[in-house]
């Protein structure tokens, strides 16, 4: 039996759909490089964004929300503080939210440590690197700060350990994309190597993500919609005259994505 099952563009289609067709509302707490292009991304796809990060408004803005991101980038005291109490809330009143623990591991303890605080209020989905993976896991990992220099192959054991272990799904992602809850597993190959090039794709796609999963009834497979969505976005992006056009054509394709993005 293979180990992950190829997630297919014609499965995505009904999960991209239902974000045209619901527009949730997606309450990103984010890392400050990459609000402005994560909002532009939840945009094309057909979600509403917005960045609420005050401690004092984060609990109440969970409560209307559809989704919750989570993204540990650039973690100072007030904004753990905020996410901390964002997630707890998500866990009260059930909204889905996404976890992205950017750049976890032993050498920078104090976003780990607060990565595993908000790993007790049971986020749905948790997006990151191979890298990132492992070392959540308490595993040796190789990265240099947010980038992985794991292979997603070697690291898909202990995503499927991680999923079980908290109840959650696993998005893991690189050359190979690995979507697990510890028992069904799916794989996406393709994408570009330029979306490893470009700010904010990977932190994107974890708001991508939450956006999927609002409202859904298969948060497993909305998930791997999100994925392919964007590696198959990064597959027809122009990159013709560069990373700039790059970065704005991203957000083309995913505006005009449809069934015949095959």
């Amino acid at each position: 039996m293979p180990i992950a099952q190829p997630f297919q563009t014609a499965q995505a289609i009904t999960f991209i759909n239902h974000i045209k067709q619901q527009c949730p509302l997606v309450h990103c707490i984010t890392n400050d490089v990459v609000q402005n292009f994560t909002a532009n991304v939840l945009l094309a796809i057909g979600a509403s964004p917005a960045m609420i990060i005050a401690e004092q408004e984060v609990e109440s803005f969970v409560i209307i929300a559809d989704s919750l991101l989570i993204n540990i980038g650039t973690i100072h005291n007030s904004t753990a503080n905020s996410m901390l109490l964002a997630a707890k809330k998500a866990q009260q009143t059930q909204t889905p939210w996404v976890l992205d623990p950017v750049a976890v591991g032993p050498s920078l303890s104090y976003r780990t440590d607060i990565a595993h605080q908000l790993l007790s209020f049971n986020p749905t989905v948790i997006r990151g690197n191979a890298s990132e993976i492992l070392a959540l896991n308490g595993q040796n990992a190789s990265s240099k700060g947010p980038d992985s220099q794991d292979s997603t192959q070697s690291a898909l054991n202990t995503a499927k350990a991680l999923a079980q272990q908290y109840q959650t799904i696993v998005a893991m992602t690189g050359d190979v994309d690995y979507i697990t809850d510890g028992n069904t597993t799916y794989s996406i190959t393709g994408g570009d190597v330029a979306l490893t090039k470009v700010t904010g794709t990977g932190c994107s796609l974890s708001a991508m993500v939450a956006a999927f999963i609002a409202n859904s009834p298969d948060p497993l497979q909305a998930t791997a919609s999100a994925c392919l969505m964007m590696k198959k976005a990064g597959e027809l992006a122009n990159k013709q005259q560069g990373l700039g056009t790059f970065a704005v054509s991203i957000l083309d394709q995913l505006s005009t994505f449809n069934s015949t993005h095959e």
